[in-house]
């Protein structure tokens, strides 16, 4: 078992160093999808990667799912097996539930302890909530359709080794925002010219400014200079932010 949990350490130290971002984990998944066929399981590979495993002749499936993809977080952290794609890690711990998964596909490869099928789903993008979506446009329910999906998420500062089974949404998950800003710009002398229109409340605009002074209170209707970058030069250009 200390051999068993040497090899698993290893691969999700592997992720780790190599986070990939949902709907680019192609290395990932060449890793995954290899690690199954050394077990001996059928593989396909589409949206993401699936592993089946059958033992004697029952005719009931379980689906046992994890996570792939990582976040667009910077890694600080001073391990070995920090992150080495820039402005990219598995700050969510996906590399964790991939390992975990195939853990039990090897210790259920070995054991066959069971009558039925096994059905190891590796999702890819879960931080943008569309991969399972994916997954099921790709044709998985009809390929696979396992008669129940149990799957696995890591709680830091939960107590080990307990764990507690949830039947709703748990925890939180990652969200985007984008802002579309379109801007005239102006000049130092006559700012009121710049413009920047958006449909945001002044609440968000004051939150996400990029470099407004601090002093600056957020009223309603009125207008403020933004020093704009040098990459127009060294005259000093503005824009104007009307909150």
């Amino acid at each position: 078992m200390n051999d068993f949990h040497q090899k698993l350490t290893a691969f999700r130290r592997d992720l780790h160093r190599h986070p990939e971002l949902g709907f680019e984990e192609t290395r990932t998944k060449a890793k995954i999808a290899s690690a199954l066929r050394a077990l001996g399981l059928s593989v396909c590979e589409g949206v993401g990667v699936v592993g089946v495993l059958k033992c004697g002749n029952g005719n009931r499936a379980i689906a046992l799912r994890a996570d792939m993809d990582a976040l667009p977080i910077s890694e600080t952290s001073a391990h070995d097996y920090s992150s080495l794609t820039p402005g990219v890690m598995h700050a969510c711990g996906h590399d964790g539930h991939t390992t975990m998964l195939l853990g039990a596909a090897e210790l259920l490869s070995q054991s066959q302890d069971f009558d039925g099928t096994v059905i190891f789903i590796f999702q890819p993008n879960e931080e943008h909530g569309l991969g399972a979506r994916a997954m099921l446009d790709d044709g998985f329910n009809e390929r696979f359709a396992p008669d129940e999906i149990y799957a696995i998420h890591n709680l830091p500062g939960h107590h080990w080794p307990k764990f507690q089974p949830v039947l709703a949404k748990f925890v939180q998950a990652k969200a985007c925002l984008k802002f579309i800003l379109q801007v005239k710009v102006g000049m130092p002398q006559c700012p009121i010219l710049a413009l920047m229109q958006s449909p945001l409340p002044p609440s968000l605009l004051w939150r996400y400014r990029p470099s407004l002074p601090a002093n600056y209170p957020p009223v309603p209707g009125r207008w403020y200079p933004l020093p704009k970058s040098q990459a127009m030069g060294s005259a000093m250009f503005y824009q104007a932010l009307r909150c």
